[in-house]
């Protein structure tokens, strides 16, 4: 069984900055996909970044603005964002999936294990 227990987030004014972080235990592996997904009011779940066979991915909207980054050692996922805009408000979520083997992951249906949600709020 795993577990994903997240901290972080909160509110920020425009062009501000957080981190999330994301704490990981349980039976992964270092080719467990792991991965953010960001989900607003009304909006469907989509992800921000992730971790699998393909390296590491960002939607477009987070390209230079965030970092995804995972700790093997301390079994710990992080999302690191900067210049934070409106639209980046939305709770966000860690997901870790089920695999032992390279695969990828581009789908929430991959991930078999979430976090309970982060709120990450931006003011303008």
């Amino acid at each position: 069984q795993v577990q994903a227990v997240q901290s972080g987030g909160g509110s920020v004014e425009v062009g501000g900055s957080l981190r999330l972080s994301c704490a990981v235990s349980g039976s992964t592996t270092v080719r467990t996909c792991m991965a953010w997904f960001r989900q607003s009011p009304g909006k469907e779940r989509e992800v921000v970044a992730r971790l699998d066979r393909d390296g590491t991915t960002y939607a477009d909207f987070a390209k230079y603005r965030f970092t995804i980054s995972r700790d093997n050692e301390k079994n710990i996922l992080a999302l690191e964002m900067n210049d934070l805009r409106p639209a980046d408000t939305a709770m966000y979520y860690c997901a870790v999936g089920t695999n032992t083997g390279w695969i990828e992951c581009r789908t929430a249906a991959r991930y078999g294990y979430w976090g309970q949600g982060s709120q990450v709020t931006v003011s303008s």
